[in-house]
């Protein structure tokens, strides 16, 4: 999982700061080919775009919500990585509403902070990420993440655009990819997709709340995608979490990725297009599948 030894190994790599906040910049260039309250709404290339903000158990959460600028579609909450909502994600949103979703971008740090607090991964090395969210972060067990997806589906369900008749999707990335499998037992009724992509935590065997062991509760299709890098590291955790799906009855792909932990982000040092065409693509056919 993404660590702070990993991001320091980043840091000190031949892709030097600058280097790599040019490449993020393009990637990101590339990438680009009703709320209690709401500011800037906008639409771009038939995109309807909004910086949002509702009632959540621990607060007000706040999020960036874009779909198609006519008719109703399937939503989709996603989960961000560890520094939570940039251009990066809201890219990754874009393309996927273009594809005909209503995608929601949350805030999983709502509870201490709100909006954008690094531009790019570049930031979030440079201005000492970790220590900043680290105690944001402390806060998101599966307790509050369960609570916050409640709410997150429950709002969702009152806005315009939302297509209620089909079921939710939810994907996360690195810290967010456990949250999509509490967020699908938390609203089984609801969420009926979730993707992990170089997700961390999805096995924890200490703990009851872990995601493999809250499948009874699932009734959604998985995506999940492994870092080959973290599959490595923890070899048996693929399978740990395959068995624990077949015995819960949830149909699951889990599958070993060509590309190391942050490969499906623009702004990751470990961006890798190959890899993340096909997580993308993979996407898409599980949505096709289980929001009908």
């Amino acid at each position: 999982m993404c660590d702070e030894s990993k991001l320091e190994e980043w840091a000190k790599s031949t892709i030097s700061r600058r280097q790599f906040g040019a490449l993020s910049g393009a990637a990101a260039l590339a990438a680009c080919a009703s709320g209690t309250s709401e500011s800037k709404a906008t639409t771009t290339a038939g995109l309807r775009e909004q910086t949002v903000s509702f009632p959540a158990p621990d607060g007000t959460m706040d999020g960036f919500l874009v779909m198609p600028d006519k008719g109703d579609h399937p939503a989709v909450i996603l989960w961000p990585d560890i520094a939570s909502i940039r251009e990066a994600k809201r890219n990754i949103a874009r393309t996927l509403a273009a594809s005909g979703h209503a995608v929601l971008v949350v805030n999983p740090y709502y509870r201490d902070v709100a909006g954008e607090q690094f531009a790019d991964f570049a930031a979030f090395i440079s201005q000492g990420g970790f220590g900043k969210v680290g105690p944001w972060r402390g806060k998101l067990n599966a307790e509050t993440i369960m609570r916050d997806a409640t709410a997150i589906v429950a709002w969702l369900d009152q806005q315009d655009g939302i297509d209620t008749a089909r079921g939710i999707g939810t994907q996360g990335y690195c810290m967010g990819g456990p949250f999509t499998v509490w967020s699908a037992a938390a609203v089984p009724a609801r969420i009926k997709a979730a993707a992990s992509f170089h997700g961390g935590g999805l096995v924890r065997p200490d703990n009851p709340m872990s995601p493999h062991k809250v499948l009874a509760q699932v009734e959604a299709g998985l995506l999940i995608a492994v870092a080959r890098d973290d599959d490595a590291k923890a070899p048996a955790d693929k399978t740990t979490f395959g068995e624990a799906a077949k015995a819960a009855g949830v149909e699951a792909k889990v599958e070993v990725y060509a590309g190391d932990h942050g490969w499906m982000v623009a702004d990751s040092p470990a961006f890798n297009a190959a890899a993340a065409g096909k997580g993308e693509a993979d996407l898409l056919a599980l949505y096709k599948a289980a929001l009908a």
